[in-house]
């Protein structure tokens, strides 16, 4: 009887434990705050993107409005033309608004932040955000940190 009531125990410790993983899981990934309200579009044009990936969150000063819904090169410019869908509710971003490439801590996921501007008109469906700051990729800024250095020790 004592085996019985352990492999019970044991069980549910496993189903409690499996549990908490799919929750942890559903909070890391932020998939409960998928918006299905009504959004609109706005593209950007980046000359890198780092590790941007669909579904990476829009944010204004920390607060997720929208999500990248779309990536794709520009063939002509070859740069990476970014579709973005905005929460419906946040409809008075300025026209001459700014967007950055960030990274969410030192190695963790890339996000766009946008920076309002000062314009009176706002963005709208369809429109584009003009002036862009591509991704830092932290291989290039060592690389040029050590270029840097090893050329002022041979002078």
């Amino acid at each position: 009887m004592k085996s019985k009531s352990l492999y019970v125990a044991v069980g549910l410790f496993l189903i409690v434990a499996f549990a908490s993983l799919v929750i942890l899981a559903f909070q890391m990934t932020d998939f409960s705050s998928t918006h299905t309200g009504k959004t609109y579009r706005v593209t950007a044009a980046f000359t890198n993107i780092g590790n941007l990936k669909m579904r990476s969150p829009v944010r204004i000063a920390g607060v997720t409005i929208g999500r990248v819904s779309d990536i794709e090169l520009n063939k002509k410019t070859f740069q990476a033309e970014v579709t973005i869908r905005i929460s419906g509710d946040v409809d008075h971003i300025p026209s001459d608004s700014s967007a950055s490439i960030l990274t969410a801590g030192l190695l963790g996921a890339n996000y766009i932040s946008i920076t309002p501007g000062y314009e009176v008109t706002n963005l709208a469906s369809g429109d584009a955000i003009e002036t862009t700051h591509s991704a830092l990729i932290l291989e290039k800024l060592i690389g040029k940190l050590i270029y840097k250095k090893t050329s002022k020790e041979s002078s």
